[in-house]
Protein backbone atom coordinates (compact mmCIF):
# COMPACT_ATOMS: atom_id res chain seq x y z
CA UNK A 1 0.00 0.00 0.00
CA UNK A 2 1.49 3.17 -0.99
CA UNK A 3 1.85 6.31 1.46
CA UNK A 4 2.16 9.77 0.22
CA UNK A 5 3.63 12.96 1.78
CA UNK A 6 2.97 16.24 0.46
CA UNK A 7 6.08 18.42 1.08
CA UNK A 8 6.13 22.27 1.42
CA UNK A 9 8.69 24.20 0.27
CA UNK A 10 10.48 27.45 2.01
CA UNK A 11 12.02 30.78 0.40
CA UNK A 12 14.47 30.77 -2.10
CA UNK A 13 12.96 29.19 -5.26
CA UNK A 14 10.54 31.76 -6.25
CA UNK A 15 10.04 32.06 -10.08
CA UNK A 16 7.79 33.74 -12.38
CA UNK A 17 5.58 30.98 -13.51
CA UNK A 18 5.16 29.44 -10.13
CA UNK A 19 1.28 29.91 -10.39
CA UNK A 20 1.05 28.64 -13.89
CA UNK A 21 0.84 24.68 -13.14
CA UNK A 22 -1.83 26.00 -10.64
CA UNK A 23 -3.97 28.62 -13.15
CA UNK A 24 -4.91 25.19 -15.92
CA UNK A 25 -7.34 24.37 -13.76
CA UNK A 26 -9.73 27.23 -14.34
CA UNK A 27 -11.61 27.13 -10.87
CA UNK A 28 -8.09 27.28 -8.78
CA UNK A 29 -7.59 30.76 -10.98
CA UNK A 30 -10.77 31.95 -9.68
CA UNK A 31 -10.08 30.90 -6.42
CA UNK A 32 -6.32 32.83 -6.60
CA UNK A 33 -8.38 35.92 -7.14
CA UNK A 34 -10.44 34.96 -4.78
CA UNK A 35 -7.70 35.09 -2.30
CA UNK A 36 -6.89 38.91 -3.39
CA UNK A 37 -2.80 38.81 -2.90
CA UNK A 38 -3.00 41.77 -4.70
CA UNK A 39 -3.66 44.04 -1.33
CA UNK A 40 -2.37 41.49 0.76
CA UNK A 41 0.95 41.70 -0.98
CA UNK A 42 1.10 45.47 -1.94
CA UNK A 43 0.92 45.56 -5.56
CA UNK A 44 -0.50 43.06 -8.58
CA UNK A 45 0.65 40.20 -8.20
CA UNK A 46 1.73 39.69 -11.95
CA UNK A 47 4.00 42.89 -11.47
CA UNK A 48 5.51 40.70 -8.41
CA UNK A 49 5.99 37.84 -10.97
CA UNK A 50 7.96 39.52 -13.57
CA UNK A 51 10.24 41.65 -10.70
CA UNK A 52 12.71 39.33 -9.18
CA UNK A 53 13.87 41.64 -6.35
CA UNK A 54 9.75 42.07 -5.07
CA UNK A 55 9.76 38.28 -5.58
CA UNK A 56 12.54 37.74 -3.03
CA UNK A 57 12.15 40.55 -0.22
CA UNK A 58 10.90 38.73 2.83
CA UNK A 59 7.19 40.23 3.30
CA UNK A 60 6.42 39.80 -0.24
CA UNK A 61 8.12 35.94 -0.35
CA UNK A 62 6.79 34.77 2.39
CA UNK A 63 3.12 35.07 1.69
CA UNK A 64 3.67 34.75 -2.03
CA UNK A 65 5.22 30.81 -1.30
CA UNK A 66 2.56 29.78 0.63
CA UNK A 67 -0.19 31.42 -1.62
CA UNK A 68 1.51 29.29 -4.50
CA UNK A 69 2.30 26.22 -2.63
CA UNK A 70 -1.79 26.42 -1.66
CA UNK A 71 -2.64 27.06 -5.40
CA UNK A 72 -0.75 24.05 -6.37
CA UNK A 73 -2.53 21.81 -3.51
CA UNK A 74 -6.33 23.26 -4.88
CA UNK A 75 -5.11 22.35 -8.59
CA UNK A 76 -3.75 18.22 -7.45
CA UNK A 77 -5.52 17.57 -4.67
CA UNK A 78 -8.72 15.67 -6.60
CA UNK A 79 -6.07 13.75 -8.23
CA UNK A 80 -4.04 12.33 -5.01
CA UNK A 81 -4.87 9.63 -2.73
CA UNK A 82 -5.28 10.91 0.65
CA UNK A 83 -1.86 11.75 2.09
CA UNK A 84 -0.56 10.14 5.10
CA UNK A 85 1.69 13.33 6.56
CA UNK A 86 2.42 16.66 5.36
CA UNK A 87 5.94 18.17 5.79
CA UNK A 88 6.59 21.97 5.58
CA UNK A 89 10.26 23.56 5.46
CA UNK A 90 10.24 26.83 7.08
CA UNK A 91 7.20 29.18 5.93
CA UNK A 92 6.10 26.02 4.48
CA UNK A 93 5.15 24.79 7.58
CA UNK A 94 2.48 27.09 7.29
CA UNK A 95 0.90 26.01 4.64
CA UNK A 96 1.59 22.26 5.68
CA UNK A 97 -1.68 23.18 8.28
CA UNK A 98 -3.41 24.58 5.34
CA UNK A 99 -3.01 21.14 3.18
CA UNK A 100 -3.75 19.36 6.45
CA UNK A 101 -7.39 21.32 6.80
CA UNK A 102 -6.40 23.09 10.32
CA UNK A 103 -6.40 26.69 8.58
CA UNK A 104 -8.27 28.26 5.73
CA UNK A 105 -5.49 29.49 2.71
CA UNK A 106 -6.76 33.08 3.67
CA UNK A 107 -5.64 32.71 7.23
CA UNK A 108 -2.56 31.17 6.03
CA UNK A 109 -1.56 33.53 3.92
CA UNK A 110 -2.47 36.49 6.17
CA UNK A 111 -0.22 34.51 8.73
CA UNK A 112 2.56 34.26 5.97
CA UNK A 113 2.32 37.98 5.42
CA UNK A 114 2.22 38.68 9.30
CA UNK A 115 5.12 36.38 9.97
CA UNK A 116 7.13 38.19 7.35
CA UNK A 117 6.46 41.99 8.77
CA UNK A 118 7.24 40.72 12.67
CA UNK A 119 10.26 38.95 11.48
CA UNK A 120 11.49 42.17 9.53
CA UNK A 121 11.62 44.50 12.42
CA UNK A 122 13.96 42.39 13.97
CA UNK A 123 16.43 43.16 11.36
CA UNK A 124 18.31 46.32 12.37
CA UNK A 125 19.33 48.82 9.26
CA UNK A 126 23.10 49.25 11.14
CA UNK A 127 23.04 45.31 12.09
CA UNK A 128 21.85 43.52 8.76
CA UNK A 129 21.07 39.78 8.89
CA UNK A 130 22.01 37.18 6.54
CA UNK A 131 21.46 33.01 5.99
CA UNK A 132 23.74 30.73 4.04
CA UNK A 133 24.35 27.21 3.42
CA UNK A 134 27.58 25.44 4.54
CA UNK A 135 28.18 22.17 2.92
CA UNK A 136 31.90 19.48 2.79
CA UNK A 137 31.88 20.34 6.56
CA UNK A 138 30.79 17.56 9.21
CA UNK A 139 27.67 19.60 10.61
CA UNK A 140 29.06 19.29 14.29
CA UNK A 141 32.09 20.95 13.65
CA UNK A 142 30.36 23.74 11.88
CA UNK A 143 27.51 23.71 15.01
CA UNK A 144 31.04 24.66 16.69
CA UNK A 145 32.09 27.15 14.52
CA UNK A 146 29.01 28.68 14.45
CA UNK A 147 28.91 29.38 18.48
CA UNK A 148 32.84 30.60 18.60
CA UNK A 149 31.56 32.89 15.31
CA UNK A 150 28.09 34.00 17.37
CA UNK A 151 26.07 32.58 14.24
CA UNK A 152 23.64 29.71 15.03
CA UNK A 153 22.49 26.85 13.10
CA UNK A 154 19.21 27.74 11.59
CA UNK A 155 18.21 24.19 9.49
CA UNK A 156 19.90 20.77 9.78
CA UNK A 157 19.52 19.57 6.43
CA UNK A 158 22.40 16.13 6.44
CA UNK A 159 25.53 15.21 7.99
CA UNK A 160 27.65 17.72 6.13
CA UNK A 161 25.15 20.07 5.41
CA UNK A 162 23.70 23.01 7.74
CA UNK A 163 21.80 26.62 6.84
CA UNK A 164 23.31 29.29 9.01
CA UNK A 165 21.78 32.73 9.97
CA UNK A 166 22.94 35.36 11.60
CA UNK A 167 24.49 39.17 11.40
CA UNK A 168 25.96 39.49 8.02
CA UNK A 169 28.98 40.76 9.53
CA UNK A 170 30.19 38.14 11.68
CA UNK A 171 30.27 35.72 8.34
CA UNK A 172 33.24 36.44 6.74
CA UNK A 173 35.87 34.95 9.29
CA UNK A 174 33.26 32.01 9.79
CA UNK A 175 33.41 31.27 5.63
CA UNK A 176 36.79 31.81 5.18
CA UNK A 177 37.53 28.84 8.33
CA UNK A 178 34.83 26.66 6.54
CA UNK A 179 36.80 27.73 3.24
CA UNK A 180 39.94 26.86 4.48
CA UNK A 181 38.64 23.40 5.52
CA UNK A 182 37.06 22.46 2.02
CA UNK A 183 33.78 23.20 2.71
CA UNK A 184 31.71 26.10 0.55
CA UNK A 185 29.72 28.61 1.85
CA UNK A 186 26.82 30.10 -0.25
CA UNK A 187 24.82 32.87 0.72
CA UNK A 188 20.66 32.47 0.51
CA UNK A 189 18.81 34.97 -0.83
CA UNK A 190 17.07 35.34 2.49
CA UNK A 191 17.37 38.91 4.70
CA UNK A 192 16.33 37.87 8.23
CA UNK A 193 17.82 34.97 10.39
CA UNK A 194 14.95 32.56 10.47
CA UNK A 195 15.03 30.18 12.96
CA UNK A 196 17.54 31.19 15.12
CA UNK A 197 17.44 33.88 18.55
CA UNK A 198 17.82 36.77 16.56
CA UNK A 199 13.74 36.47 15.85
CA UNK A 200 13.21 36.23 19.55
CA UNK A 201 11.05 39.99 19.67
CA UNK A 202 8.86 38.74 17.46
CA UNK A 203 7.65 35.53 19.48
CA UNK A 204 5.20 37.26 21.52
CA UNK A 205 3.03 39.18 18.74
CA UNK A 206 3.03 35.55 16.06
CA UNK A 207 1.80 33.84 19.13
CA UNK A 208 -0.59 35.92 19.90
CA UNK A 209 -1.66 36.09 16.14
CA UNK A 210 -1.77 32.17 16.43
CA UNK A 211 -4.11 31.92 19.10
CA UNK A 212 -6.68 34.61 18.01
CA UNK A 213 -6.51 32.84 14.54
CA UNK A 214 -9.48 29.97 13.56
CA UNK A 215 -7.40 26.71 14.15
CA UNK A 216 -8.47 23.51 14.05
CA UNK A 217 -6.89 20.22 14.70
CA UNK A 218 -5.06 19.00 11.76
CA UNK A 219 -7.49 15.83 9.60
CA UNK A 220 -3.69 14.87 8.24
CA UNK A 221 -0.59 14.30 10.68
CA UNK A 222 1.96 17.39 9.92
CA UNK A 223 5.51 17.07 10.75
CA UNK A 224 6.80 19.48 13.31
CA UNK A 225 10.17 21.22 11.92
CA UNK A 226 11.44 21.99 15.34
CA UNK A 227 10.77 18.15 16.71
CA UNK A 228 10.48 16.26 13.58
CA UNK A 229 7.32 14.57 15.17
CA UNK A 230 3.67 14.13 13.76
CA UNK A 231 1.55 17.28 15.33
CA UNK A 232 -2.19 15.85 15.34
CA UNK A 233 -3.58 18.28 17.59
CA UNK A 234 -4.11 22.76 17.28
CA UNK A 235 -2.32 23.86 20.43
CA UNK A 236 0.97 21.60 19.67
CA UNK A 237 0.60 22.81 15.96
CA UNK A 238 0.14 26.59 17.22
CA UNK A 239 3.56 26.18 19.92
CA UNK A 240 5.71 24.78 17.48
CA UNK A 241 4.80 26.63 14.53
CA UNK A 242 5.63 30.12 17.18
CA UNK A 243 9.31 28.29 18.45
CA UNK A 244 10.26 27.67 15.21
CA UNK A 245 10.77 31.44 14.52
CA UNK A 246 13.34 30.65 16.57
CA UNK A 247 14.81 27.33 17.15
CA UNK A 248 16.38 25.23 14.65
CA UNK A 249 14.53 22.87 11.96
CA UNK A 250 16.03 19.60 11.87
CA UNK A 251 14.72 19.15 8.34
CA UNK A 252 17.20 15.81 8.43
CA UNK A 253 15.20 14.05 11.24
CA UNK A 254 11.97 15.22 9.25
CA UNK A 255 13.03 13.56 5.93
CA UNK A 256 14.43 10.00 8.24
CA UNK A 257 10.61 10.58 10.11
CA UNK A 258 8.93 10.47 7.06
CA UNK A 259 10.97 6.89 5.88
CA UNK A 260 9.85 5.80 9.25
CA UNK A 261 6.68 6.40 9.21
CA UNK A 262 6.75 4.23 5.97
CA UNK A 263 6.33 6.99 3.08
CA UNK A 264 6.57 5.40 -0.60
CA UNK A 265 5.63 8.57 -2.30
CA UNK A 266 5.84 11.74 -1.92
CA UNK A 267 4.95 15.75 -4.19
CA UNK A 268 6.27 18.44 -3.47
CA UNK A 269 4.27 21.60 -4.40
CA UNK A 270 6.56 23.90 -4.85
CA UNK A 271 7.98 26.25 -6.11
CA UNK A 272 11.41 25.01 -6.06
CA UNK A 273 12.45 20.98 -6.66
CA UNK A 274 14.82 20.62 -3.34
CA UNK A 275 12.81 18.70 -0.57
CA UNK A 276 12.16 16.58 -3.60
CA UNK A 277 15.29 16.03 -4.33
CA UNK A 278 16.94 15.83 -0.75
CA UNK A 279 14.01 13.39 0.22
CA UNK A 280 15.11 11.19 -2.45
CA UNK A 281 18.91 11.61 -1.65
CA UNK A 282 18.49 10.61 1.18
CA UNK A 283 16.20 8.05 1.17
CA UNK A 284 16.11 6.28 -2.55
CA UNK A 285 13.20 4.23 -2.06
CA UNK A 286 10.81 6.64 -2.07
CA UNK A 287 9.45 8.39 -5.27
CA UNK A 288 10.00 11.76 -5.15
CA UNK A 289 9.09 14.76 -7.60
CA UNK A 290 7.84 18.28 -7.73
CA UNK A 291 5.01 19.88 -9.54
CA UNK A 292 7.60 21.97 -11.48
CA UNK A 293 8.85 18.59 -12.93
CA UNK A 294 5.26 18.39 -14.81
CA UNK A 295 3.94 20.47 -17.82
CA UNK A 296 0.19 19.79 -17.07
CA UNK A 297 -1.86 18.23 -14.25
CA UNK A 298 -2.46 15.36 -16.53
CA UNK A 299 0.98 14.66 -15.77
CA UNK A 300 0.50 14.82 -12.12
CA UNK A 301 -1.91 12.54 -12.33
CA UNK A 302 -0.62 9.79 -14.44
CA UNK A 303 2.45 9.85 -12.36
CA UNK A 304 0.42 9.37 -9.06
CA UNK A 305 -1.51 6.56 -11.22
CA UNK A 306 1.83 4.93 -12.12
CA UNK A 307 3.51 5.12 -8.55
CA UNK A 308 -0.05 4.11 -6.22
CA UNK A 309 -1.33 0.72 -5.57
Amino acid sequence: MSRLAILCPGQGAQHGAMFELARQDAGVAEQIQKWSLSDRLGMPLDRILADPSAMFANRIAQPLIVAATLAAWAAVRQLLPTPALVAGYSIGEVAAYCVAGAISATDAIALAAARAALMDRCAQPDAPQSMVSVIGVPAAVVADLLRQHHLHLAIEVGETSIIAGGLSRAFAPFNAIIESMGGAVNPLPVGVASHTPLMTAALEDFSDLLERCTFADPRIAVLSGIRAEPVRQRQQAKADLAQQMVQAIRWKDCMDRCAEQGITLALELGPGAALARMLHSRHPHIACRSLQDFRSLHGVAAWIKRHAD
